[in-house]
């Protein structure tokens, strides 16, 4: 049986969970350019996990300096199939509190690199189906953890996911708020589209930090906040994967597992031999 891998994406709290042991730093060299940090690999409630602070140890990555591509490749490369994603976002409606937990089920791309969101192109095409972007099996794992912890979450919502570096004018916040949105942030949607053509199960765990600047009667989103917020949001996150991981198959069979089955256009005779290269670990059901 094949040793497959679950991976937690996150800040730099997370990588001192309790119980997290046999821990080893890997450095992956990938096609598309450096990862964020290396890897830290281990054993956590019974598994083996995979471990990514998204904007590098000691936080030195901007969110739109975020290489999903690399870092989506390596996490397949070292045997990845499933992956939680643990953010800081701001609240976009008033029931959702600052030290809450929004699990999203929906996207919206406000981004501007949207074409560093994928692994197809040179030579090779292909169209994922993206309807439902998370991984809803994966959602409802993380969603009952979190109930059975007595934790505020809250089932489902869309994710904004702005560019960033600056937070939101107070335009666009109220113009988010009234449109119905949940929360806002800066990093998910590339992980979850590189998770999808990567055939990896991907979910988020949106950790509210602030209520962005929408709210008037509230003080405007600010890093001191955010960093306090982090800080106690880890906690929680760190609880909630140590309950997810045992809960999680020991092998694929999930929808997203198979989500590069009817999406790849281009006639397999035709196929780069360097796009398939670089490719590998992603394209390798289908060599």
């Amino acid at each position: 049986m094949a040793n497959h891998k679950i991976g937690i994406i996150g800040g730099s709290g997370l990588y001192s969970i309790e119980g997290f042991t046999g821990q080893k730093w890997v450095k992956v060299k990938t096609p598309f350019g450096a990862p964020s940090d290396a890897f830290l690999t281990g054993q956590l409630a019974g598994r083996e996990v995979v471990f990514l602070p998204r904007h590098g140890r000691g936080h030195r990555i901007l969110p739109s300096e975020l290489n999903h591509r690399a870092n989506i490749w390596a996490m397949k490369k070292l045997g990845v199939a499933w992956i939680i994603s643990v953010s800081a976002v701001g609240s976009l409606q008033k029931q959702y509190r600052p030290c809450d937990i929004v699990l999203p089920d929906q996207f919206l791309d406000r981004t501007k690199r949207d074409f560093e969101h994928t692994f197809f192109g040179r030579g090779i095409v292909g169209h994922i189906a993206f309807a439902d972007p998370v991984c809803e099996e994966l959602r409802k794992l993380v969603l009952q953890a979190s109930r059975s912890l007595k934790v505020r979450v809250h089932d489902g919502g869309t994710y904004v996911n702005m560019e960033g570096p600056a937070f939101s004018t107070r335009a666009e916040s109220t113009t988010h708020h009234r449109l119905g949105y949940d929360v806002i942030g800066m990093t998910n949607l590339g992980e979850a589209k590189c998770a999808r053509e990567a055939e990896i199960a991907y979910a988020t765990m949106a950790m509210i930090t602030d209520y962005d600047c929408w709210k008037a009667d509230e003080a405007h989103v600010t890093v001191e906040m955010v960093v306090a917020n982090v800080t106690r949001n880890a906690a929680t996150a760190k609880a909630v994967i140590v309950r997810v991981i045992p809960k999680i198959p020991l092998e694929p069979g999930w929808p997203c597992h198979d989500a590069l089955k009817n999406a790849i256009m281009t006639d397999r005779t035709v196929w780069p031999k360097k796009t398939i290269t670089e490719l590998k670990p992603v394209l390798a059901r289908y060599l």
